[in-house]
């Protein structure tokens, strides 16, 4: 980088959108931390030299709007937005109630909408435009019972993103999705052979296999990539499986 690029990753405490914030802070990237666990956004902004911390609620649009203020408070401009905020209500569709579905349709969905529009308030005035990632699923094409609403925002977040690339493309914004797959944020070593000899990559997938993604679809160079769902699940939506 020869500037250093100011990025934004909502859910950036712990997991996948931790994984993305280590990686643009090893690039040299100012990373702004968005997250509703204050306790523990503040110890990882401790932990990642060039990174700040900003409480943000996701479902709430004031929260958002103060997330973006604050980043061109310390930074003056936005170049990057990981949309990776999400949370899973996996229960069985009779004991779903109304309340519960919309959580995580604003959590995981309206606060994509919501996000990217604000920081694409600010990236539309800078002459080198944007980037914009969404985190979807493989879920948005396949399904387990019981995942009705988590299914749903993820099908919308690949929908949304194609349409927010149109939408943005004449301000020189880029904007893309990438679907995980099995991504393991716990213990590692504890994962069975067989948990990583069901992938045809051989294993289980790590958030830094996801923040790779990010790298490249948020590199200047490669503004010809944009619209797309970018699979990362070590092969698994493309493998055909009989049960004998």
């Amino acid at each position: 980088m020869n500037q250093a690029q100011v990025v934004i990753v909502t859910g950036a405490s712990h997991g996948i959108g931790r994984g993305i914030a280590e990686a643009y802070v090893a690039k040299g990237a100012h990373v702004v931390l968005a997250d509703v666990n204050e306790k523990l956004g503040k110890e990882v902004s401790k932990q990642l030299v060039g990174s700040v911390f900003v409480k943000t609620d996701v479902r709430k649009e004031a929260d958002i709007k103060n997330l973006m203020k604050e980043t061109l408070k310390a930074f003056g401009r936005i170049d990057i937005l990981i949309n990776n905020a999400g949370k899973s209500e996996f229960k069985p569709l009779f004991d779903l109630s109304i309340t519960e579905w919309d959580d995580v349709i604003n959590t995981n969905l309206r606060s994509v909408f919501l996000c990217s529009r604000e920081a694409a308030l600010q990236m539309r005035e800078q002459e080198s435009g944007g980037s914009i990632v969404n985190i979807a699923s493989t879920r948005a094409s396949m399904s387990e019972p019981n995942s009705e609403a988590y299914a749903a925002t993820k099908g919308g977040i690949v929908a949304v993103t194609h349409a927010l690339a149109a939408s943005l493309a004449e301000h020189r914004i880029t904007v893309n999705a990438i679907s995980p797959g099995w991504i393991e944020t716990g213990d590692y070593s504890e994962l069975r052979d067989i948990d990583h000899e069901q992938h045809l990559s051989g294993r289980v997938g790590k958030p830094s296999d996801i923040a790779k993604a990010c790298l490249y679809l948020t590199d200047p160079q490669n503004d010809f990539v944009t619209g797309i769902n970018l699979v990362v699940d070590g092969g698994m939506t493309r493998k055909m499986i009989y049960e004998h």
